[in-house]
């Protein structure tokens, strides 16, 4: 594939990073929430370490976006079904919209149950919100509700990746490879 239908190598390297990021933010998250820990110390490790790399995902959200900005996708090939384009579209707009929606919900939510962020445990940052279980609930609901959309998307994600290699056999995935 030529590099002018590749994504940049910033784009690339960026994509790449967010999808590891995610893996450890998910595996801690179901961790937290289905085997949750009856250590103290280990629970609390497993939240900092959740939320400390939520907001990595977040920061490197907003560098992705002002990446694409500057370096556009390289288009699709002209015989994609327009239905195919529109759910890719579609599915890169909700992921992108819930990597910035996420961290930011559940950074309210942590503050909201009284829980200060120190990021990595090494820097502190401020709580925009005081605590306020009722808001808590909410907002933790609603970061629930994104964990599950999100992971619904990386699944139509994975899943168009693997019908465009497998199916289509049209060398999409060598764009981000």
């Amino acid at each position: 594939m030529t590099p002018a239908l590749r994504y940049t190598a910033g784009a690339r390297w960026l994509h790449w990073l967010t999808a590891v990021l995610m893996v450890v933010v998910i595996t801690a998250g179901l961790w937290i929430v289905y085997f949750e820990p009856k250590d103290e110390a280990f629970k609390f490790r497993l939240y900092n370490i959740h939320e400390s790399v939520g907001v990595i995902v977040f920061a490197l959200t907003i560098a992705r976006l002002l990446n694409r900005l500057r370096n556009p996708p390289p288009p699709l090939s002209p015989d994609t079904p327009a239905l195919i384009q529109r759910c890719a579209r579609v599915t890169h707009l909700s992921l992108y919209a819930l990597l910035l929606l996420m961290p930011a919900i559940g950074f309210l939510a942590t503050n909201a149950w009284g829980f200060p962020l120190k990021l990595f445990d090494l820097l502190p940052l401020p709580s925009p919100i005081g605590k306020d279980e009722a808001l808590a609930r909410t907002l933790s609901f609603l970061h629930g509700c994104g964990a599950v959309a999100i992971g619904t998307l990386i699944a139509a994600h994975l899943a168009g990746a693997a019908h465009h290699t497998f199916i289509r056999r049209d060398g999409l995935l060598k764009r981000m490879t």
